[in-house]
Formats: structure tokens, sequence, C-alpha cells
């Protein structure tokens, strides 16, 4: 056995290291450069084979590709780089062009050539945030961002802290289980005041908000039901009122309430909660306020736009996504918190990391701020992209985006054959169409019909939803965060939805659609 591990320690390769290049080092930037060189024209090849927003035909059809191109996924003798131009160009040409303005989908923008280019550089040299140690201009980019970024939310810098993360789910998740973990000392109180079975803690959320709040409690171990669902006004906007109540409900009943979530930009209708109406109803039972501006925190960089966030300095923390209202390739997530102190409970201290001499030294790092160990060096594609636009330039382009989606709102209420479900407050735009026997059960079948004949064609990608989760509540959507979308190209989108719709109805008659047996 002694002899089986001394030949496994010998060096079996030359001193002289000759396998694959690094993107490091002297040689690696070179290297790069005629890799990126094969995966651009990769790009421009795949997009031109793909010829619209997504490949068109059947799914099948793409996994065959797929596979074909790809091949034996493991071999014993690699085939070398050469597999790079056509494996990008396949995925190039199995994508989704975001830029393409007939993609109109979901919440994911089509990312700045500058933040990609800086993302290159971040990847290249593989950014760590974990230690000063592993990134440490990373470590200082952070802290600078997340200060100008609290100060824009309108927090005091110098008391606010933050971090980047994966996006709103990851950053939601932070905001419970910081709340909870402050108020655990009032919740054993009040559990042993209460007695047996009470003291449960409870979040209030509008019924609209982001599934992830409910999933997130369940992780957390809070359980799914500790999330209260509040009643929402016709604009889809929480409703204050019917949180009061709720909030008063569970006290009687001797809940302890720990958090009011609210959403600044619904993903299905872009809704904005009345904050400052919650934030005081909130304060009154003792509870904290988190608010998910994922998606409609972008609007403080317009002017125009960012009183819709009225009263968002008042809250406690908050989650924001720089790939939403921000145009940077995934992830951009931040998570916002008006005082420092909110991240005591992540405090960590791992000696291979941030040993407290060296942290007292200046070798500082935020291993104490975030959920992860790992994390990529994404705060540099934000910062290039911040410096580089700046407020008003970005504003700029979500009031583009805005715009867009007001005009799309009006084609189609202009359109007989479409129905608008609520005007629009950001960038989606919700809507239905009317098939001529618009009985519930057909509205759905045509509507989701419709739908899935486009991505059939790859000629247009719209969303979906679904506001009832029974009979006659499938809608589809616009969502606009492509600020090169012209007005043309929403006409065109239109046009698109409509002959769908009419083929789907034709083709429903022709050939009718058995009902699913129950």
């Amino acid at each position: 056995m002694t002899e089986l591990v001394e030949r496994a320690a010998r060096p079996t390769t030359p001193e002289r290291y000759s396998g694959p290049q690094l993107a490091g080092g002297p040689d690696g930037p070179a290297e790069l450069r005629r890799l990126l060189d094969i995966v651009l024209t990769a790009l421009v090849d795949g997009g031109a084979a793909r010829g619209g927003p997504l490949p068109p035909g059947d799914p099948s059809e793409l996994r065959r590709e797929v596979r074909s191109t790809l091949g034996e996924v493991l071999p014993d003798e690699g085939a070398g780089p050469g597999v790079l131009g056509p494996m990008a160009r396949m995925f190039a040409r199995g994508a989704a062009d975001l830029a393409d303005p007939a993609w109109s989908a979901h919440l994911l923008c089509p990312p700045l050539a500058l933040s990609v280019a800086a993302d290159v550089a971040a990847t290249a040299l593989n950014a760590d945030l974990a230690s000063w140690d592993q990134t440490p201009a990373g470590i200082v980019l952070e802290g600078e961002i997340m200060a100008a970024l609290a100060e824009l939310v309108g927090f005091d810098p110098t008391a606010a802290a933050g971090v980047v993360t994966s996006g709103g789910t990851e950053s939601n998740f932070m905001g419970l289980l910081l709340a909870r973990d402050a108020v655990r000392p009032r919740y054993a109180g009040a559990a042993s005041a209460l007695g047996p079975g009470s003291g449960r803690l409870r979040i209030f959320t509008s019924r609209v908000a982001h599934f992830s709040i409910q999933r997130n409690a369940a992780l957390l171990g809070l359980g799914a039901s500790a999330v209260v669902p509040v009643d929402v006004d016709e604009r889809y906007r929480m409703d204050p009122q019917a949180l009061r109540a709720a909030m008063n409900r569970s006290a009687a009943a001797g809940d302890v309430p720990l958090l009011v979530v609210a959403t600044a930009g619904t993903t299905d209708f872009g809704s904005i909660d009345p904050l400052r109406e919650i934030v005081p109803i909130a304060r009154a039972h003792g509870a904290s306020v988190h608010v998910d501006a994922a998606y409609g925190g972008g609007v403080l960089f317009s002017d125009r736009l960012s009183g819709l966030l009225d009263h968002i300095h008042s809250v406690d923390s908050l989650s924001l996504d720089l790939h939403k209202f921000g145009w940077q390739s995934v992830g951009a997530g931040v998570f916002l918190a008006r005082r420092a102190e909110t991240f005591d409970p992540l405090a960590v201290r791992a000696a291979y990391l941030n040993p407290e001499d060296d942290e007292d030294a200046g070798y500082t790092s935020h291993l104490g701020r975030s959920l992860l160990t790992t994390r990529r060096g994404d705060v540099f594609k934000i910062a290039v992209t911040l410096r580089a636009l700046g407020r008003s330039g970005l504003g700029a382009l979500v009031e583009t985006c805005c715009d867009r989606a007001r005009y799309a709102a009006d084609r189609v209420q202009a359109e007989p054959r479409l129905e608008l479900v609520a005007e629009p407050t950001l960038s989606t735009v919700v809507f239905r169409y009317r098939p001529t026997q618009d009985d519930p059960a057909n509205s759905d079948r045509i509507n989701a019909g419709l739908r899935r004949r486009l991505l059939r064609s790859g000629t247009a990608v719209i969303g979906r939803t679904d506001l009832t989760g029974g009979p006659g509540g499938i809608r589809l959507k616009f969502t606009t965060l492509n600020p090169r979308t012209t007005e043309a190209d929403v006409r065109a989108l239109v046009d698109s939805v409509i002959a769908a719709g009419a083929a789907e109805e034709e083709a429903q008659r022709t050939n009718p659609v058995e009902p699913k047996a129950n």
C-alpha cells in the first residue's frame, strides 16, 4: 500500500507544462483572443442559422441537433479545442436571441456589449469575492457599488450595507432569513408567554408576489403556510386595508408578525405596492419591511419614473436585479439593508479566508454578508456599466422600455381580437386573444396554442401567465426589456399574435382537441 501511495505522488509529466492553455499568465490573453474570435464568428453564424428570436421547429428537432453536435460527452480521449467553434455555433442557433424585438417573454434583458466584455475580464481572472487575497479590487469595488446603490435608494450610505447576489430569489431569501434571526428573541418570549401552539411567525405579502417568498419560507423551516397572502386592488397592488386586517387577525390568534414583503414590480403586471401606506402598518405591528424590487427597482435611475417607488427609503431591506432594468448578463442581483448590523446573523470567521488580524490590517472581506462562499466577480461588470452610462443613461433605457409597453398596450386596446387585462405600470403588458367562440375553456386552448404556434415557427416569443388557476385564466404577456424595440416592431409583434390566434382557431376547428378525462 505504501508503494502505491508513493507511486501516485510522483510526477508523471515533464517539468514544463504542456497541457491546455490557461486564460491567465503571460500567454493566456493571446490564446483567449484567438478563441474569442472563434466564438464571435460562431455567434454570427449560429444567429444567422436560427433566423429569428428562437430556433424554429418541434422541440425534438433541437434535441437531435444538440446530441449530434455534442457526440460522446466524456470520451476517453478528448477531441481538442476544435470542438469550440461547432459547439458554440450549435449553442447560438439553439439559444434565444434576447436582442430580437420579437423576443418579449420574460424579465430577462439583452445585456449590453459593455457588460459582457467586462464579464469576460472577470471570468478570465476567475475573480472570486470570497476573500481579499483572491480578488482584492473586487472587494473594494463591491463596497463602493453598494454604497452608491444605497444612496440611490435613499439609505444613508455610511450606515447601510449590501452584497451582490445571483438574483431576486437569493436576495429575497436573505430578506426573510435576516428578518427571522432578528426577531428570534422576541419570538421566544412571545411563544413562552402565549403557551404551546402560539407565537407562530407570519410573513405578509400580496397574493401576486413572487413565488420565491413562499418557497423561501419553506426552506427556512417556517413552512409555506407562514406566508399570509394579502388581497390586491384593481391594479394588482397590495391593498393596505387588507394588510391591516390580515395583521390584526394574525395578532389576535397569537402569531408573531415577522415581516411584510412588499413588491415593487410584480412579475406579471409590474405592479408596485403603496409603500407609503404599507410601512406604517407594518411598523405598528412590530414587523420589518422587505421590498422585492428585483424588477421595479430600476426606475430609480429615471427622474421621471422614480416617484413610483415613493417611500422606499424607509424600508429595512430590498432586492434589486440589474439583469432586468440594468442590462447586465446573468447574474447581477443585489441585496441592500438600511442598517449594516442587519447582516450580523451571517457573521462568520474562517481562518483561511478572513482571519481577524488580517481584517484589522485592512485585508477585509464580505464573507459575513453573503450566503455563499465562492462568488463570481459580477460586481466588475456592474461597476463598469454604472460608471459608463451613469444614472441618466440607464434611466433613459428604462424610460424607453416603459414607453414601448405603453404603446403596446394602446395597440392591444385598438385591436378587436385582443383584450388588455390591466394598464401597464412598467414594461409588461398582459392581454389575451379573443376567440370567436369565447368561452373560458376555448379561450385557454386558443391562447396557449397560439403561443406554442409562435414558438414552433421561431418568429416570436411571448410570455404566458394564469390569473385564476382555473378555466379562463390563461393570459399572454409582452415583456419589453429591449430598448432598441421600435413602435414598428411592436406593431409587427401584435400582428403576429393576431395571425397566430386566427390560425390556431382554424386548426382547432378542423382538428378539435378532445378534452382530457378527469
